[in-house]
């Protein structure tokens, strides 16, 4: 092995990199160069041989995915089937024209096939973005306009909460608005009917050309640089100005195995019950297991269908022993338990960690005491997009093999705070996960944000460091919520309901959810024409729905007679948020007098 520069303080990542196999081996392990600085230097790499090939000698037979849909279907997939599968599909999309650099979108929910694909493409060394599959029409022609795939893979329809939501008609109708897709590849899930057009293929009639005793194409995996990119993951808050980030192929294989490994998983069954469109999800829920060689377990639709049991039948079923998900899940388990499983259905987990939203104690002890019985621990996890995933976990596995972002906390001026003061949270060591480059027409301003700093990171989240060194992560710096784990831009829903011909002028704020924790609330003034009532309220509440998505809808409504300028846009914005806390879905009448009433006691606070 040739001489390795390795920078001190990054010796954690050269061990990550050390697991993996490199077709050929990196010479630097990072050098500062450019804005996102240069990993693995020489490094050639494929992220699916990493996955999967390299396990088939001592783990061939072993499970390598538990899936289970929505109607209660199972299916089981060892490493040697995962193999076939990959290579199959491989074969076939390079039988499209599909090759290095290709583009290929994933509109899928959590089947064995998006895991297929995404090692296809990364055997291949295409580019694939998965998307979200409740989009709708319009806002999926954005996302492939931002994207500009040659294939887009999707499916007949998707099971969620025992409805059938009609993926292949949406596909259609976005398909209709963009130009540049050349094949539809679509899944037989459901068995809906479908309209059928010049250049859509069933998957199954696809792969079949490249299974056993059929004339096989190029089927071998091909390697590429270790920043090449393996996947492209959209911004929230970007809507008029798209920003999508990239991440490489070893630098994201690095992060994952890192993470998973130390700050993660306890035990060989992993489970990310979270969406996966997310890049965390994919990162986590995929990529980190199949990488560590242990077993994923993946389930499709809603934890509430066919009962409210169906997360703790999961959990014994396959004998998770590490669950990652959000509050909001453990919330709704919460809720729809009377009381905590039973001793042996829970008897395999040993972990649970919790990522993408603020973590109550409450919900932790819920979950270590009542759960557990003492014998789960419970973590919380911060990550970003931008990061690749998960990041830093408040008790993690392995802590002198975790590798360490450098956080500091600091003023407007930059000066490091000190201890329990809240302040911009920035990362001063390199992170391998840190994505590899931007595109979109906003990627600039996005960029100008993150390393306005020499030499650091700037999260953009507001956070403080508590008393016992962990941090607590206490927002935002620009208009982003996490509702759900899925990041949702203030600034798009309120573009939304600006657009509509009913609203002269609106805001949008987090506030307090009992059900979710966090959720979206609105104040809008109407047109002097127009009668604030449950129809208009439920008219614009719905066009934020179609255009965006059923999460960026805002669980509440506000009907303003007027906003003036007697208070900041913060102070207008955290004045709304207690305003609203604990309203459901019958809109609020206030006038402004009401709020400005209201916005000393919020300052007191």
């Amino acid at each position: 092995m040739p001489d390795r520069v390795v920078p001190e303080g990054l010796e954690p990542w050269a061990a990550v990199a050390d697991e993996l196999d490199w077709d050929q081996p990196w010479t630097t392990l990072y050098s500062d160069d450019g804005r996102y600085g240069r990993w693995f230097a020489d490094g050639m790499f494929n992220l699916a041989v990493n996955c999967v090939d390299r396990h088939l000698p001592e783990r061939g037979e072993q499970v390598a995915i538990s899936w289970e849909g929505e109607p209660g279907d199972r299916r089981t997939l060892t490493y040697k089937q995962l193999h076939d599968e990959v290579v199959a599909l491989a074969g076939a999309l390079r039988t499209l024209g599909i090759g290095v650099g290709d583009r290929v979108a994933l509109h899928m929910g959590w089947l064995p096939e998006i895991v297929v694909a995404m090692l296809a493409c990364a055997r291949i060394g295409a580019v694939h973005a998965v998307l979200p599959t409740p989009l709708p029409a319009e806002a999926l022609a954005e996302r492939l306009e931002d994207f500009g795939p040659r294939v887009l893979f999707t499916q007949d329809g998707a099971w969620r909460h025992g409805t059938i939501l009609p993926l292949k008609a949406r596909a259609d109708e976005a398909l209709g608005a963009v130009g540049g897709v050349e094949h539809t590849v679509v899944v037989r899930r459901t068995g809906v009917n479908v309209a059928w057009y010049e250049g859509d293929r069933w998957l199954h009639d696809l792969v079949a050309g490249t299974r056993p005793g059929a004339t096989a194409p190029d089927t071998d995996p091909v390697s590429v640089d270790a920043e090449h990119p393996a996947l492209a993951c959209h911004l929230a808050n970007r809507r008029s100005r798209p920003v999508s980030v990239l991440h490489g192929s070893a630098t994201l294989a690095a992060s994952a195995l890192a993470i998973h490994r130390a700050a993660l998983a306890d035990g060989d069954v992993f489970w990310c019950a979270g969406d996966v469109s997310w890049v965390g999800a994919q990162a986590h829920g995929v990529y980190g297991p199949l990488l560590a060689g242990t077993s994923a377990v993946m389930f499709e639709g809603t934890l509430d269908v066919p009962t409210r049991h169906r997360t703790w039948d999961i959990v014994r079923r396959y004998g998770v022993t590490t669950l990652l998900t959000t509050p909001t899940v453990i919330r709704l388990l919460r809720g729809w338990s009377r009381r905590p499983p039973e001793p042996d259905v829970v008897a395999s987990l040993r972990r649970v960690v919790m990522i993408a939203e603020p973590v109550d104690p409450p919900l932790t002890a819920w979950l270590a005491d009542d759960v557990g019985r003492g014998e789960i621990t419970v973590a919380d996890g911060w990550g970003q997009v931008q990061l690749g995933g998960v990041v830093s976990v408040d008790r993690p596995i392995d802590v002198d093999a975790l590798p360490d972002p450098g956080f500091a906390i600091v003023d407007a001026d930059g000066t490091e705070l000190p201890d329990g003061a809240s302040g911009e949270l920035l990362m001063r060591l390199p992170w391998a996960g840190m994505l590899r480059d931007m595109e979109g027409t906003g990627a600039e301003d996005v960029a100008k944000r993150h390393w306005h700093r020499a030499g650091s990171y700037s999260t953009y989240d507001v956070a403080r460091r508590k008393p016992d060194g962990t941090l607590e992560f206490l927002g935002r710096l620009d208009e982003v919520a996490s509702v759900s784990g899925q990041l949702v831009s203030l600034g798009e829903v309120r573009q939304v309901l600006l657009d509509h011909p009913f609203v002269v002028s609106a805001e949008v704020v987090e506030r307090a959810d009992s059900q979710l924790g966090r959720s979206l609330a609105a104040a809008v003034v109407l047109a002097p024409d127009i009668a604030a009532d449950e129809c208009v309220a439920r008219d614009l509440l719905d066009a934020v729905r179609d255009v965006l998505g059923g999460l960026a809808r805002p669980r509440a409504l506000v009907f303003v007679d007027r906003f003036g300028d007697e208070l900041s846009a913060h102070a207008l914005r955290r004045t709304l948020g207690l305003l609203t806390a604990g309203v459901g879905e019958e809109p609020l009448h206030l006038t402004w007098q009401q709020i400005l009433a209201a916005a000393p006691a919020v300052d007191s606070r």
